[in-house]
């Protein structure tokens, strides 16, 4: 059984080692902006995406916009980030729908959230928390693996895993789960070999499946 003081204790030390995020500082001021950056970053890292979005946002900055722009145009912004065929296709279709069904702008609730496509749980509960005051554990393969590690969960599928960990994280700490474990997969809980040596909450971590580390 997992105390709470244990997970708050390694939630405050990750909250003052990972203070921001990269795409949150970028994307904060806009909604829409960030909705299509979370979508944009599918199959790619925050450092190919974030330029790539602000590349996409100085020539198509809302829905209308974007609907505006040749596709070729819009294949073109996104080559850098790969996948650039499909994404300009669903950012095509994530605006037009944004533009028919919500007047433009990025709907409040989870269910309508998940209405667009390309917007699974994950999205839809960033959405949530960073701007619509209703703070949800957003689950990727981050959050999932290092939860995991730390025997929080024993969980098959990242739905599960943000079932048991609503259930268990205190509440006030909701609101940044997600931005302080994406950091610390990113820089030192990597997949492979992670770097424990450097590791803030070491201490707290059983190291749950983690067969070799640094």
């Amino acid at each position: 059984m997992i105390k709470t003081h244990l997970v708050s204790t390694v939630l405050r030390i990750l909250q003052k080692t990972y203070l921001t995020h990269p795409m949150h500082e970028a994307f904060k001021h806009d909604p829409f902006h960030m909705l299509i950056a979370v979508v944009l970053s599918q199959r790619a890292t925050d450092a190919m995406t974030i330029p790539v979005a602000k590349a996409l946002f100085a020539q198509a900055e809302t829905p209308t916009k974007i609907l505006q722009l040749p596709l070729t145009k819009l294949e073109t912004i996104l080559r850098p980030i790969g996948f650039f065929h499909a994404k300009a296709a669903a950012l095509k279709k994530l605006s037009q729908l944004i533009v028919t069904n919500f007047h433009g702008k990025v709907p409040k609730t989870k269910t309508d959230l998940l209405s667009l496509p390309q917007v699974g749980r994950k999205t839809a509960n960033i959405m949530l928390t960073l701007f619509f005051n209703t703070p949800q554990i957003a689950v990727d393969v981050h959050v999932h693996r290092i939860t995991h590690r730390l025997g929080w969960v024993h969980a098959k599928t990242p739905d599960e895993t943000e079932v048991a960990l609503t259930k268990l994280i205190p509440k006030h700490f909701i609101h940044d789960v997600n931005r302080v474990f994406v950091r610390h997969g990113q820089e030192v809980c990597k997949p492979v070999s992670p770097k424990c040596s450097i590791c803030p909450i070491n201490t707290y971590c059983p190291k749950i499946g983690v067969k070799t580390s640094r």
